[in-house]
């Protein structure tokens, strides 16, 4: 595999999956260049040996997959590689308009778990999708993105905060809510109207609106992804967690070249709980598996003969911390995927799907680590244990390792991508997991 060109496809791809409708886009189109079939949840599915497919829920969370050519699907099972599109950010509230000292203001609702210090003196744009009543009354939505950068959070100087560096506290509601620019001269009597800005650009993008009836944007980084380090060993960019492993399982999906069953399933909310339609904990992948099979019995048999890698990143362990990791268990950026594994069932994986991983890695000479979280500290957990409940498939949780999970830039090894790709196109290949 070539580094280059892989860093270079994943640059792309997250400067395009600027929010999870924007992942899910992206993914679509370079599933139709290699010849899936988009399916639609509200019609029948005839379904071929060897088909190549894809549908979607809500925009934001989608499942690929390709039929087995040469065996039953029951029989055959399906190699799963799982992931989630969102990450945490800032969301602009249903009614954001704020005008204050002069300064025009979007209030935002925090989603899921912000390192908020870090978006502070960002240059931020804003994108997702906004829903609208057409020129026919008919109601319609259009993805939006502004890309150039129209807000910033600014710090407070520290002369009128000398505690800034002494543990200084957030306070979400009052602090983090983006400037967007100031009243102009003349237009003191016109009042700030965030739906009819939305008109406005979506009309010079060529779309028909009539009225803007709703939203779901958030705020994201302008600053590209680049590669960090004397040898570009590093991988910068924004929503790492959990881009980075939509990518990875993309990759491995169009290149493997099996002609196994293989399904790629990326999930929105995970950041939240996963409890919603288009969540790990709602019924959309059980939904399309059923789909595969003509009985609930032939698809029990199927999940039996199925696997799930759980693909969401780990800490890596941070040389100006190393205190914050199990001493045995501490990943470094650009040594190997990490299998993730918790008593306490926050992670899915078991001595048999670690070992089946690292038979996996083993087979691409690629090495492997772990994590264990500390026994004083909580663990998070992924979609991983969530699809296992749901389904009860064979689960293992693994992970990139990265520093700054949660910022608004993350770090990862650019070393770990290539490899990850290659244990993923192994699994698929499997003709028995």
């Amino acid at each position: 595999m070539n580094k280059t060109q892989t860093i270079n496809q994943l640059i792309s791809f997250i400067k395009a999956a600027v929010t999870p409708y924007h992942a899910v886009r992206q993914m679509v189109t370079e599933l139709e260049a290699s010849g899936f079939t988009g399916l639609d949840e509200k019609h029948s599915w005839k379904l071929v040996a060897g088909g190549k497919y894809y549908t979607t829920r809500n925009g934001s969370s989608i499942v690929a997959w390709q039929m087995p050519s040469q065996r039953d699907v029951v029989d055959s099972g399906m190699r799963m590689l799982g992931a989630h599109t969102d990450s945490p950010c800032l969301k602009v509230e249903p009614n954001p308009e704020i005008e204050k000292d002069g300064y025009l203001q979007l209030g935002v609702q925090i989603y899921g778990g912000v390192l908020l210090n870090p978006w502070f003196d960002r240059d931020l744009s804003l994108a997702g999708r906004v829903t609208f009543s057409d020129l026919h009354g008919q109601v319609a939505s259009s993805l939006i993105n502004f890309e150039k950068a129209l807000a910033i959070v600014p710090s407070l100087a520290i002369h009128l905060n000398r505690e800034a560096n002494n543990g200084f506290k957030i306070n979400p509601q009052t602090m983090v809510t983006p400037i967007l620019g100031q009243k102009q001269a003349g237009d003191k009597q016109e009042k700030f109207d965030f739906r009819a800005l939305l008109k406005q650009h979506l009309l010079e993008q060529g779309v028909e609106v009539e009225r803007v009836l709703d939203f779901d944007l958030s705020f994201y980084d302008v600053q590209g992804a680049a590669t960090v380090g004397l040898n570009d060993e590093f991988f910068a960019s924004a929503r790492l967690d959990n881009l980075l492993s939509c990518f990875m399982g993309l990759q491995a999906l169009l290149t493997a070249g099996s002609t196994e069953g293989m399904l790629l399933v990326c999930n929105d909310h995970e950041e939240v709980g996963s409890m919603s339609a288009v969540g790990a904990q709602g019924p959309m992948l059980e939904q399309v598996l059923s789909r595969m099979t003509g009985s609930a019995e032939q698809k029990n048999r199927m999940i039996a003969n199925s696997m799930l890698i759980s693909a969401d990143n780990a800490h890596g362990v941070h040389p100006n911390f190393s205190d914050k990791h199990d001493a045995k268990h501490g990943p470094i950026l650009n040594a190997g995927p990490v299998i993730k594994v918790n008593a306490n069932q926050r992670y899915a994986t078991n001595d048999i799907t670690s070992a089946m991983f690292r038979q996996f890695a083993a087979a691409v000479e690629t090495p492997v680590q772990a994590f264990v979280i500390r026994a004083d500290m909580g663990c998070g957990s992924t979609i991983g244990p969530i699809t296992a409940a749901e389904l009860g498939v064979k689960t293992l949780d693994i992970g990139v390792p990265q520093f700054a999970m949660h910022s608004i830039r993350e770090l990862a090894g650019c070393a770990d991508v290539l490899n990850t790709i290659e244990i993923f196109k192994c699994f698929l290949q499997q003709p028995q997991v």
